[in-house]
């Protein structure tokens, strides 16, 4: 499947609500020090500070809700915390009820926000405000939001005109709510994340048909609700 546990950075410390806690104002300070938007920031991380969760409510408007396993994420507040610009996709190499079934496994360790069916179904499993774990990169997985494609990256026919056009409606939709640039800097294959040894979407994803499909999404706006 093409998600992965959430690895740890090979460089540096990463901020957690536990660090936090144990480094009381000092961190306050350091973030005085590099700005208003990291003090902001740094609230966000302090135990008990959080926004106001509702079981089984959807970030894009038109998904189902399936919750994921506990295990396969991390509670977070995105984008007060962890600023959100990036999007990753990926394949799940499987069909869409096995998917599901695997993000609901605690034994999986890993998930993604969102499953594309090759129908065009779109189911979400994670809230976008809340870091899945699946790109093999603590880093990545903090700042973006992961979408699943039904299928396996060797069969180009898994590739449905309604598969397209559902991810393209969906990255538009997170693409405006974030106000991520609709690019291959900002919206990545799986196996350009670092340190990753994935291969999907693999060769026979379409970028230039999915970025333009995406532009036009994201032209024509749409209802959205927010994270």
């Amino acid at each position: 499947m093409g998600s992965k546990v959430d690895a740890a950075p090979k460089a540096g410390p990463r901020r957690t609500r536990r660090a936090v806690l144990f480094g009381g104002l000092g961190v306050f300070a350091a973030a005085a020090i590099a700005g208003q938007d990291e003090l902001r920031r740094a609230w966000w991380l302090l135990p008990g500070v959080g926004k106001p969760r509702k079981e089984g409510e959807v970030d894009h408007a038109g998904a189902g809700w399936t919750s994921a396993s506990p295990a396969n994420w991390r509670m977070a507040d995105r984008p007060e915390d962890y600023r959100v610009d990036r999007i990753v996709v990926h394949v799940t190499q499987g069909g869409f009820a096995s998917s599901v079934d695997a993000f609901k496994s605690p034994f999986h360790q890993a998930s993604a926000h969102y499953i594309v069916g090759q129908d065009g179904r779109v189911e979400q499993m994670v809230r976008e405000m809340d870091v899945a774990f699946h790109s093999g990169n603590r880093a990545m997985n903090e700042r973006s939001v992961g979408i699943e494609h039904e299928g396996f990256v060797d069969r180009p026919q898994d590739f449905t005109e309604a598969m397209y056009a559902a991810s393209a409606r969906l990255a538009a939709d997170v693409c405006r709510r974030y106000g991520i640039p609709v690019d291959r800097s900002h919206i990545l294959a799986h196996s350009e994340v670092r340190g990753t040894d994935h291969t999907d979407p693999g060769p026979h994803w379409d970028w230039d048909r999915y970025l333009v499909l995406v532009h036009s999404e994201l032209a024509a706006g749409g209802a959205t609700q927010a994270p």
